[in-house]
């Protein structure tokens, strides 16, 4: 691949921004996202999701399009007008479900359509969201031949390279990560696969068909999300029996095959969403998923039965549970990471306070502006002006800022530690 690939990436967000930032070390690339604040926080070279740091994002950033010059550098705009002579498309948006679990796709058609509207003959479209089986060819293709005019595999051409961001993680980053790679026709396979290996560093794998990568793709996290429910319930069982199923993982994770996945909350755009993308697929073609959409109930309930082992927990050590007030430590979805969608900590918080439960929430990676936008929830980013003491303390995220708390100047006389995560060493209450 040359100088004179003009990449267009759609959408600037968790996977979007790293991999249009990479591109950009060797290419000619403008990033389109339709929310200006976005786009002018990034011309400031400044990233709020934390995955690209300012001294990597800046030397790329130019104030010019590159497509022009055929320079190398990164654009970022809201004007599709911006991404007109690109000759290669690259769509990074969100897949999320509806409040039914059903996939919603309407991101996925905005994205085709505007890129619909400036889709020249020759060029190709490479899709990257998450999706089932079939999306790319059967719904997205359709939008791009409606709005452009132009005939599918004749005039331009489609490919599919599934995202493996992970947010967060600063030594697994996107050139760092084995890609996925696919075509609509084996020579557009070929281009795709030339086009991703001349960036990634660790090396590329070219799947036969657009539908093979895009089901690679949605049965990663569903493999992981039905072993998470194993160990969940094994912890809901042990609970019962009065076990500390940290110590039983522990012991059994001492054989060679044994899987180590731990216990605790689901959540996020990928683990916590995809699954229901293939069960929808799997229903659409007569067949009821049983194992997937079972991992999915009980992962889901984890909220509701933390909140309720705090609960019992405060009970055994007679702790008023009416007027009670406890701190809990997260609300991100996962840890050292500032991205709160889906986050199930929320649940964890709404269970507590239908306990009539007083719920102070500190997370030093969320933003408040946003955990109250998405979920109506208080939270906090410093505790240094924090002068009360709760009946309990409840670690839903393990953030590395929480190692070092000295939690007993949070609590009361009589209270209660549950560490979710498993992280504690000296509290003896986890999941």
């Amino acid at each position: 691949m040359n100088i004179e690939n003009k990449i267009g990436v759609i959408g600037l967000g968790y996977v979007g921004l790293p991999l249009a930032r990479l591109f950009a070390t060797k290419y000619s690339v403008v990033g389109f996202d339709i929310n200006q604040a976005r786009i002018a926080e990034l011309n400031s070279g400044k990233d709020s999701t934390l995955e690209v740091e300012d001294e990597v994002l800046q030397p790329v950033l130019v104030k010019e399009n590159p497509f022009s010059s055929l320079s190398k550098g990164l654009l970022c705009s809201s004007d599709k007008e911006d991404i007109k002579d690109a000759n290669i498309y690259i769509v990074t948006v969100p897949t999320p479900v509806d409040r039914h679990n059903r996939p919603d796709l309407t991101p996925l058609y905005k994205a085709s359509e505007t890129v619909g509207n400036v889709l020249k003959r020759g060029d190709i479209v490479i899709y990257e969201s998450t999706v089932y089986p079939g999306v790319t060819e059967e719904e997205c293709i359709p939008v791009l031949e409606k709005v452009s005019g132009l005939k599918f595999n004749e005039d331009f051409f489609a490919g599919y390279s599934p995202e493996r961001i992970n947010p967060g993680d600063k030594e697994r980053t996107v050139e760092k990560i084995l890609k996925v790679t696919s075509g609509s026709t084996p020579e557009i396979g070929k281009k795709v696969d030339e086009l991703y290996k001349s960036v990634i560093a660790a090396g590329t794998h070219l799947a036969p068909t657009i539908k093979v990568a895009e089901a690679s793709k949605v049965i990663e996290n569903s493999q992981r999300d039905i072993n998470i429910a194993f160990v969940n319930e094994l912890a809901k069982i042990f609970n019962l029996l009065d076990i500390d199923t940290h110590a039983v993982l522990e012991a059994a994770g001492t054989k060679w095959n044994f899987l180590k996945f731990k216990p605790g909350l689901v959540g996020g755009h990928c683990i916590g969403v995809d699954p229901f993308y293939l069960a929808q697929k799997a229903q659409d073609v007569g067949y009821y998923s049983e194992l997937i959409l079972t991992a999915r109930r009980l992962n889901d309930s984890m909220g509701q039965f933390i909140a309720s082992e705090v609960v019992k927990t405060m009970i055994k050590k007679r702790i008023n549970i009416t007027d009670a007030k406890v701190l809990n430590l997260g609300i991100t979805f996962k840890e050292n990471c500032p991205d709160v969608r889906n986050t199930k900590a929320a649940d964890v918080i709404n269970a507590l306070e239908d306990y009539s439960i007083e719920v102070v929430t500190y997370d030093p990676w969320a933003s408040p502006e946003e955990v109250m936008h998405e979920y109506g929830i208080k939270s906090r980013n410093t505790l240094e002006d924090m002068e009360e003491k709760f009946d309990a303390v409840v670690l839903t995220v393990s953030h590395d800022e929480f190692l070092n708390i000295d939690l007993s100047r949070y609590l009361k006389e009589e209270a209660v530690v549950y560490d979710v995560k498993g992280i504690l060493e000296k509290y003896d209450n986890r999941l």
